[in-house]
């Protein structure tokens, strides 16, 4: 489904990302971790075309993400709040949302109802602009935006930070439905190696923007990413 060929990204003369070869394919629930400034985020940010790579390509389903925009068809992301439209509602922005992804108003009605526990009764009827709700509820907004219209891939980036006990372990109930049931490609990225191992059946470690460790998820893989970490 995706794959990430010679991808590298250099500011200047400083190399933040140095990625050989990663395919992920369809259906995989695929973790990415490593410490602050390892390249998760800018490795994201390249799959999703917001930045550009200094050497190599991301294909996405045989789409070569920096030359054509078909590829947004079917995929969905959350990075941060800057992809939410903060002058909106969310009732507004789902409706937005799912507009793009040609979904009428009862389509969408439908489907925010599945997020009813998600949402704790802390985002809908609120009558609060997307700018007004904590940085928890912000993120909780913009994941269920990024499942919208039946995605093929979905890319989330930190997913966890930010958000209660609760309802951490209420997100990883959806992301293993949506590999489980639905057959989506799912990313997630996340310093806590408890819950990526949960959720992903196999996990990439960055250190310094290469590639350290490529883990086919285990019962030792905890274990395994607590001792590298350890070090």
């Amino acid at each position: 489904m995706i794959t990430i060929d010679t991808v590298s990204k250099k500011y200047g003369k400083a190399e933040v990302l140095n990625v050989e070869k990663i395919d992920i394919p369809t259906g995989q629930s695929f973790g990415l971790v490593g410490n602050n400034g390892a390249g998760k985020t800018t490795l994201f940010n390249i799959l999703l075309d917001l930045i550009r790579p200094t050497t190599g390509s991301v294909k996405n389903n045989n789409i070569v993400v920096s030359q054509s925009e078909e590829w947004k068809n079917f995929t969905g992301s959350f990075i941060d709040e800057s992809f939410l439209i903060s002058y909106l509602t969310p009732e507004e922005y789902f409706d937005f949302i799912g507009d793009l992804r040609g979904m009428n108003k009862e389509d969408v009605a439908k489907f925010i109802a599945q997020f009813e526990d998600f949402f704790n009764g802390e985002i809908v009827g609120k009558k609060k602009y997307l700018r007004d709700l904590s940085k928890g509820n912000q993120k909780k907004a913009g994941i269920v935006a990024a499942m919208m219209g039946n995605p093929k891939v979905v890319i989330l980036d930190e997913p966890f930070a930010n958000l209660d006990p609760t309802t951490q372990i209420r997100l990883k109930q959806i992301i293993k439905k949506l590999t489980e049931d639905r057959d989506v490609t799912v990313l997630v990225s996340s310093h806590d190696l408890t819950h990526v191992t949960e959720v992903c059946e196999r996990i990439v470690v960055l250190d310094k923007g290469t590639v350290v460790n490529d883990i086919k998820t285990s019962e030792e893989t905890l274990k395994e990413l607590e001792s590298y970490f350890a070090l």
